[in-house]
């Protein structure tokens, strides 16, 4: 299905306040031309003794009208582009927003956090700035070139056609010239400040081991030579929109001496009064108003193409993500996919089945995973045991739905798990190594695993995780702040807080990938032991490097190169493979087995 685009959306749906917006921006030039018409006649007239007062009041109410309309349209101009484009820049937002979450578990190995920060928060604003800085100023500029030369043309044509020359120049030549000079220019400012997004956050994500490698002062020292980079050629550009604004004025010079000259002669001949001179002239200014922007509208589609380049990016990495099952592919699924996740809340069983799946990422590519062959009822505890790159993400990412195998199946309750889609939440909770604690109370944290529970609900889920002891110590109890972070607590009561929210979640399936990661020996087993305790009803399929607590699982399986290796129970492998034998020995400290059975 061919992707909208993010512009031709937009238009469409806020036709008719575009046409508002640009019919009151040529309002607000003819007004303020209008003024000055009207002003530069009330001041010529004045200066002669008028036969009647009556000659100079119309002139004077004209000239309280036009400052008045002026100023008025002007306002509801810019109210209704500025609520039209706040509005179009929050459905773009929600747009990105709707691109990046099916790809959450890919964001950190496609791209990096600079690109999304800068996505939107960069990229979003330029688009916005295309119709308040683009768009609505060159309409505008070319209404008021055909009104004006039209205008002109009643008087004297070949006068309108050298007007029209110079107001061509300003519209179209200068524009042009301009955007030649600096395309590169743009682009690469753009770029350049993208890197510097990029390099920013990777340093304020790094930073505690800048400091303490001690070479702090080598970071801000290069970081400043790159923003004197970035300076040298913003600088550039500058430098060449004061000259283009010089040529912009001097052309307008030229425009008023020629208005001045023509105007004179017109006078001589009797075609006009001589209280029109001064009007003619000033008229000039307000209308070079709605021209001389145009150029630095026009100069600034390099980085929108940027911008858009960028986001068309993200959109087509996750058209190519294998397997992503996008809403038209899930069309025909969504109503069993549906009906299948009631059935499992309601029953609380949940039964996941691979058949010789394989995946890859791309044609081509090694295999991430191969004829795999699982079986998980409800309530089976399975350990997926294997070092870095043995395939156990993807594997978890195709029980979870994320990725579709490339050969084989992967259903939950006879229905493919990638149809499940945005209700896999209600079957699978995960508990990963680095759960994330959002800048709020323990509460809140903990309620992020189930929005409408109740504080008894809370308590419940933190009294499972075996939190007591430390909520008892905490000065406001649940409602106590974690901080950026979760900086307040330790790793392991992280986790704890982490493994709370999945038990308020209540899924029938956990998936724990390696949560125990970094943790010390004694608050690891600490952890497991909770762990097991509070999930001792669930599906537990754990994702881990090592094999502590290896014993209290159903089934271990080993893999390696994306293959199962060795599988069985713990006792079983132990009694028949030497090496998973020679791994648990290395793995597990002495004496920890007498220890961990107590617990």
């Amino acid at each position: 299905m061919k992707r909208e685009g993010w512009f031709a959306p937009y238009f469409h749906t806020y036709f008719w306040r575009f046409l508002m917006i640009i019919a009151l921006g040529a309002l607000t030039i003819f007004s303020a031309s209008s003024l000055m018409y009207t002003s530069g006649f009330l001041i010529s007239k004045a200066s002669i003794p008028p036969e009647n007062i009556l000659m100079i009041y119309v002139p004077i109410v004209g000239v309280r009208a036009f400052g008045t309309s002026r100023a008025v349209i002007h306002y509801v101009e810019r109210l209704v582009s500025h609520d039209t484009i706040l509005r179009i820049l929050s459905r773009m937002r929600i747009r990105l927003y709707n691109i990046l979450e099916p790809q959450a578990l890919f964001l950190s190995s496609r791209f990096r956090t600079g690109d999304i920060l800068g996505m939107l928060a960069d990229d979003i604003e330029y688009l916005q700035n295309v119709y308040l800085r683009t768009v609505f100023p060159s309409i505008i500029a070319l209404l008021i070139y055909a009104a004006a030369v039209i205008s002109l043309g009643t008087f004297d044509v070949a006068f309108a056609l050298l007007m029209g020359l110079y107001m061509l120049v300003l519209v179209v030549v200068l524009p042009l010239v301009s955007l030649l000079l600096t395309r590169s220019r743009q682009r690469q400012v753009k770029q350049e400040r993208n890197r510097l997004y990029q390099k920013l956050t990777d340093a304020v994500l790094g930073m505690g081991d800048w400091v303490i490698s001690g070479r702090q002062d080598q970071f801000v020292a290069t970081y400043e030579a790159d923003e004197k980079l970035v300076a040298r050629t913003d600088g550039a550009l500058r430098q060449w929109a004061r000259l283009r604004m010089f040529i912009g004025q001097a052309i307008v010079g030229l425009a008023v001496l020629s208005v001045i000259y023509w105007a004179a002669g017109e006078y001589q001949s009797g075609a006009i009064a001589g209280t029109l001179i001064a009007a003619f002239v000033l008229v000039v200014f307000p209308v070079a108003d709605a021209f001389l922007p145009v150029s630095d509208a026009v100069e600034k589609i390099p980085q929108y193409r940027n911008s858009l380049e960028r986001l068309s990016g993200v959109e087509e990495a996750k058209d190519s993500i294998p397997g992503v099952q996008g809403e038209a592919g899930r069309a025909d699924t969504a109503v069993l996919a549906e009906t299948a996740t009631k059935t499992i809340q309601e029953t609380r069983q949940a039964h996941i089945e691979l058949r010789n799946a394989g995946f890859r990422y791309a044609a081509g590519d090694d295999w991430s995973i191969r004829d795999l062959n699982l079986d998980i009822p409800q309530g089976r505890k399975i350990a997926v045991i294997g070092r870095s790159g043995a395939g156990k993400s993807t594997l978890l990412k195709v029980i979870q739905g994320v990725i579709a195998p490339s050969i084989g199946s992967a259903v939950i309750n006879g229905v493919d798990a990638s149809a499940y889609g945005e209700m896999i939440p209600k079957i699978i909770a995960v508990l990963n190594q680095s759960p994330h604690l959002f800048d709020t109370t323990v509460a809140n944290n903990i309620r992020l695993g189930g929005p409408d529970a109740s504080d008894e609900d809370i308590k419940r889920a933190g009294e499972l995780a075996k939190l007591d002891t430390l909520i008892s110590s905490l000065p406001e109890g649940y409602d106590t702040p974690v901080r950026e972070a979760g900086q307040r607590f330790s790793g392991g009561e992280r986790q704890r807080i982490a493994l709370a929210r999945i038990l308020l979640q209540n899924t029938p399936v956990v998936v724990l990938d390696e949560p125990t990661v970094g943790l010390d020996p004694r608050t690891e087993r600490e952890l497991l032991a909770t762990m097991f305790e509070a999930m001792k009803d669930k599906t537990v399929i754990w994702v881990t490097h090592h094999l502590v607590g290896a014993e209290q699982m159903d089934e271990v399986i080993f893999m390696e190169n994306g293959i199962v290796e060795m599988r069985g129970t713990h006792a079983e492998l132990m009694a028949r493979e030497p090496r998973y034998r020679r791994l648990y020995e290395l793995d597990r400290p002495s004496g920890f087995l007498g220890e961990f059975a107590e617990k």
